[in-house]
């Protein structure tokens, strides 16, 4: 028998779910005992009187992006090509990289639009005392999470800049994550640096992983419930045959 060390699971996930405040749309169309049952009946050319109890089984039909709620982004996402070879799409994401030991960087002092640098990302792990090794998954803490479901979830967050990204990136990091709707900076400052002229401001880390390939998740929750280290993460993506990405239930495992 396996003796398995005693851990603490930690849910990083938000739901997908209805009046989720994001421009994406989201609609769940839920489906009750006695409506799927009809359905059911129908389709099978019998009386729904006849089911047990006058009732079938329950179901929903979503009609949500696959970037919707704590989600991983493939390769694919950022552009057709990465280093030069076709991208992957998320049924090609190896499930190696999804798996792994985690780190959380804490930057949930920083205000929204602000654009987090390599020297942040190094005093940061200074900080903590530790040392990143490939194949690590870093996961940003923003304390955007604590926002969901308000209206201001879009745009309360600070971003990777493209500097910071890289770094990662060669020190061997693959996997990313961040509790924040998006990986860069929220549209509106994304916008007004864009407007300002400034090289690589739309999507800096997204693109960048046309010339060097990483990925990211977006949209974790409960960062501030993990130490610095010492605990495994698990991001395994739903296989969505040749798409951009895919929801995932995102969950730590910390030794206790």
């Amino acid at each position: 028998m396996v003796d398995w060390p005693k851990i603490r699971l930690v849910d990083l996930s938000v739901p997908i779910m209805n009046n989720a405040f994001e421009p994406q749309e989201q609609v769940i169309m839920y489906w009750d005992h006695e409506a799927y049952g009809r359905m059911a009946a129908k389709n099978m050319g019998i009386d729904p009187a006849d089911l047990p109890d006058g009732m079938g089984t329950s179901g929903e039909t979503l009609h949500v992006s696959t970037h919707a709620a704590t989600h991983l982004d493939a390769p694919y996402h950022y552009g057709p090509l990465s280093e030069g070879a076709p991208a992957r799409r998320i049924d090609q994401v190896p499930l190696e990289w999804c798996f792994g030991d985690g780190v959380v960087l804490d930057f949930h002092e920083k205000p929204a639009g602000y654009e987090i640098t390599a020297r942040d990302v190094q005093d940061a792990l200074r900080k903590i005392g530790y040392a990143l090794k490939p194949r690590d998954i870093v996961c940003i803490r923003t304390g955007a999470d604590k926002h969901h479901r308000k209206p201001d979830f879009f745009e309360c967050f600070a971003g990777m800049s493209r500097e910071a990204t890289l770094w990662l990136i060669e020190q061997g990091i693959k996997v990313m994550a961040t509790d924040a709707w998006g990986f860069d900076v929220p549209y509106k400052f994304m916008k007004r640096n864009h407007l300002a002229g400034r090289p690589h401001s739309l999507w800096p880390s997204h693109f960048l992983a046309r010339e060097r390939e990483y990925i990211h998740a977006e949209k974790l929750a409960n960062l501030d419930q993990l130490p610095p280290s010492g605990f495994k993460i698990a991001l395994f993506p739903i296989k969505v045959e040749k798409a951009s990405g895919a929801w995932i239930r995102a969950v730590a495992f910390v030794p206790e």
